[in-house]
């Protein structure tokens, strides 16, 4: 059973659940919006060198934003391929009717997981000639060529070849008639720090080993091969990064993946967390708050319980150290955050309802919170708070 919810602005979210009855905005949500990822490729790739390829990468949903939303207009945006995490992430834009290239970035090393992969026309990411053998024998089965990545370790140290092999084992792997090669690449450690552009920095080192990597096996003679290193960071550092293409993530969804840089490209966030306020009381001085009395309010006080917590994705480590946003003033986060729930203090105002919607993430007026600031406070990654927000919070598409 589907049915189609209106939101608070009137415009329409699917759900598919055991939930279809309930309004997906009564609780806590997520707005996306998809003419902000639209957009935010249509710039990034206005930095690119000439024919350079777009893959955007929509593994953990989408950074937690809808996969199959997110992909939808990343299409539109421009994106010519798209990378995921797992077979099942693959499958599931499949299922959506999504037909564009995809690369499936996680080791897969199951025959019968490959097998899946190639019924489903998905590209495997292959760091060993084991792999490569596997997915020859199953092209040979079904009479096809098994598209897949060979994937090239230059000093991440977790999947690829090793470098020093690469050479003989990618002329072993050339005689293979059931396979067909559609790209080669290595994956970025360091790219987002400040030292990345310096001519000895390992960033640097990576590249160069890369580069080396590529003449070496005269790649010049594979145009059919597409070649590619960068990631967010990579992609926006310089176009010496990009060859044939690049793999964008955190920035299509309207985040620097660094500080400091002088580049701006004006990224619109595509993500809004939402929440309601469900009960509002008021406590004396001296009166703790929340488990582990953590908080003490210091004066007479009023506060909002609003219907959100860790088991959403919201980080413990914020308790104390950020505000909610309601009708374009903020408003402080107080007392330990717990499981379903977290409270503020409202003591300022005189028109917060039980009802009210608050904004956790995303901008109100002059007011904007940002999952690059919640990492920061909770010692954190940007990209750790967006993949943290779980699938009970519903996600609302917005334009």
């Amino acid at each position: 059973m589907q049915i189609e919810f209106k939101n608070t602005k009137n415009q329409y979210v699917n759900r598919s659940t055991s939930n279809d009855l309930i309004d997906p905005t009564q609780r806590a949500w997520i707005e996306v919006s998809g003419e902000a990822i639209e957009n935010n490729i249509k710039k990034i790739k206005s930095l690119l060198r000439k024919k350079c390829k777009f893959m955007a990468v929509v593994k953990a949903d989408g950074y937690g934003h809808d996969a199959t939303f997110v992909s939808k207009y990343a299409i539109k945006g421009g994106a010519d391929q798209l990378g995921v995490a797992t077979l099942c992430e693959g499958i599931s834009l499949r299922n959506a009717g999504i037909n564009k290239p995809i690369l499936v970035l996680g080791n897969i090393y199951c025959k019968k997981d490959l097998i899946t992969c190639f019924h489903y026309d998905l590209m495997p990411t292959i760091s060993s000639v084991r792999e490569c053998l596997i997915c020859n024998n199953i092209g040979k089965k079904y009479h096809k060529v098994f598209a897949l990545h060979l994937k090239v370790d230059t000093g991440m140290s977790r999947l690829g070849f090793e470098l020093k092999d690469f050479l003989h084992q990618f002329k072993n792997i050339q005689s293979y008639e059931n396979i067909l090669i559609k790209g080669i690449y290595s994956h970025l450690a360091s790219a987002d720090e400040e030292n990345a552009l310096d001519k000895n920095s390992f960033t640097q080192m990576q590249k160069n080993k890369f580069k080396d990597l590529l003449k070496e096996i005269k790649i010049f003679q594979y145009p059919e091969i597409t070649t590619h290193l960068a990631n967010s960071a990579g992609t926006l550092l310089a176009k010496e990064f990009h060859f044939d293409m690049v793999r964008v993530g955190l920035s299509m969804y309207g985040y620097k993946p660094f500080t400091g840089s002088k580049m701006d490209l004006k990224l619109q966030p595509a993500l809004f967390l939402k929440s309601k306020v469900t009960f509002i009381r008021s406590v004396k001085a001296n009166t703790s708050v929340s488990y582990g009395s953590k908080f003490i309010t210091n004066k007479d006080a009023k506060l909002a319980v609003i219907s959100i917590g860790y088991a959403d994705g919201i980080n413990r480590k914020l308790s104390n150290k950020i505000s909610l946003i309601h009708k374009g003033k903020s408003y402080p986060q107080v007392g330990s955050i717990t499981m379903d729930q977290l409270m503020i203090d409202i003591s300022d105002s005189n028109d917060i309802n039980v009802g009210d919607t608050v904004l956790l993430l995303g901008q109100d007026g002059d007011h904007y919170v940002s999952p690059v600031d919640w990492a920061s406070k909770s010692s954190s990654i940007t990209w750790e708070i967006l993949c943290a927000f779980k699938n009970r919070l519903p996600r609302v598409q917005i334009k």
